[in-house]
């Protein structure tokens, strides 16, 4: 495990196109299917990383909230299923039910969702506005798996009340940090290292 932080991607960025597919029910989702949406949160996950797992139950109640709110959520695993099975399509319609995901968790097999987005680590965090321009890219909160700091998933929960109040999350950002995208052999992006 190679413990990264974000690329931190400039605020303002508009929202990279998506259309990919939703192992737990067979769907493709894609970006213009959160059409409507205030703001729509893009988190990049996995299932076996220690630093999602650290937060994986309570991210799952705070975006059932976000959607109550009136945002969009959806969740992207990047990683190699070929060199992390644990990734892999079949293994995410578990950990859907496993966390109770009520939101898409959709797999980006080519990886280019994820060089799109900059995603760097797993969880990487991705708010954007009405408008689909940037508006928090960070971390979930303080907490590590190896701190005693509750998971409360403040600061981003902070940025979205700010979206959905039509304001400017503070352009104060910390990235987020967790293990790195798996990127298959030869297909790392060129801002990768």
């Amino acid at each position: 495990m190679a413990l990264v932080p974000s690329t931190m991607l400039p605020l303002g960025t508009p929202a990279p196109g998506f259309s990919l597919p939703e192992p737990h029910t067979g769907r493709i989702v894609s970006l213009s299917g959160f059409d409507g949406a205030s703001a729509l949160l893009v988190a990049f996950l996995c299932n076996h990383c220690p630093y999602v797992k650290h937060i994986a139950g309570r991210f799952a109640a705070v975006a059932s909230g976000f959607r109550t709110d009136g945002a969009a959520v959806v969740g992207i695993s990047s990683n190699d299923a070929s060199t992390h099975p644990e990734d892999g399509p079949e293994e995410m319609k578990g950990e859907v039910e496993l966390r109770g995901y009520d939101f898409p968790y959709l797999f980006d097999e080519t990886q280019e969702v994820a060089k799109a987005y900059r995603a760097a680590c797993t969880p990487d965090f991705f708010l954007f506005d009405a408008d689909r321009r940037l508006a928090y890219r960070g971390r979930f909160d303080s907490s590590r798996p190896s701190s005693d700091a509750a998971v409360t998933g403040s600061e981003l929960r902070a940025a979205m009340k700010a979206v959905l109040a039509g304001e400017t999350p503070s352009p104060e950002q910390m990235p987020s940090i967790g293990c790195n995208i798996k990127w298959r052999a030869g297909n790392e992006p060129e801002w990768w290292g």
